[in-house]
């Protein structure tokens, strides 16, 4: 479904913050990508939604190579990839129930669908009942609930989760990673980059750990090893 071949991005100054990255991704996988900060995770992670294009190497989504895509073609893409970053970035001004529907809205969804999704993913994530509340009411775990419904109310084929957690608590943590968990089990890949040992642990998936943008270990089994 998803593959790197032989990726390499350097930035200005000749900073190399991916190399030579050969990396293949099955659907209905659930993969941690783990490393230091600067470890290259993000970088990765940015390639595959075209925020970041390669130096060298091509990465593939769904058989096609994203360099190679129109823009009609890219913006099609990356409504098949679902995005959840560490600050949430809600709109402020707009309740729960207009943020997710926002997303929807973008889409070209329908007033129907929308009335229908909605309430849908939040009752997912456990949050049917702050449906007309504001971002600022909310706790950071509770908002981090709402950026996940609003990454996955378009039924995203992949779901990328940059550091969800970084700002939560343990409990938080805890109940935004059962979610993930959850999604998974009904058929999303998920792609979770993260510096905390002890989720990659509990949840016993595969782990991809990068240390100065190389690629040098690639675990089914599970385990934080760096």
């Amino acid at each position: 479904m998803i593959h790197y071949d032989k990726v390499t991005k350097v930035y200005n100054g000749g900073q190399h913050a991916v190399e030579d990255i050969t990396l293949s991704i099955e659907s209905g996988e659930f993969v941690f990508i783990v490393g230091h900060s600067g470890a290259g995770k993000t970088t990765l992670l940015k390639m595959l939604f075209a925020e970041v294009m390669p130096t060298s190497g091509s990465v593939y989504f769904e058989s096609r190579s994203i360099g190679e895509l129109s823009n009609k073609e890219l913006l099609n893409m990356r409504r098949n990839i679902g995005t959840i970053f560490q600050d949430f970035r809600l709109l402020p001004t707009k309740t729960i129930y207009e943020n997710i529907a926002f997303a929807l809205e973008v889409a070209g969804k329908s007033d129907d669908d929308i009335k229908a999704d909605v309430p849908h993913v939040l009752e997912l994530v456990g949050l049917s009942d702050k449906m007309w509340s504001f971002p600022r009411e909310l706790s950071g775990g509770e908002q981090q609930r709402v950026a996940i419904a609003r990454a996955i109310v378009n039924q995203p084929n992949v779901l990328i989760a940059d550091e969800p957690t970084g700002n939560l608590d343990p409990v938080n943590t805890h109940d935004v990673v059962e979610i993930l968990k959850k999604i998974n089990n009904l058929g999303t890949t998920v792609l979770l980059a993260t510096h905390n040992r002890s989720v990659v642990d509990a949840v016993g998936k595969r782990v991809v750990t990068m240390d100065q943008g190389r690629l040098i270990r690639d675990d089914k089994m599970g385990k934080y090893v760096l």
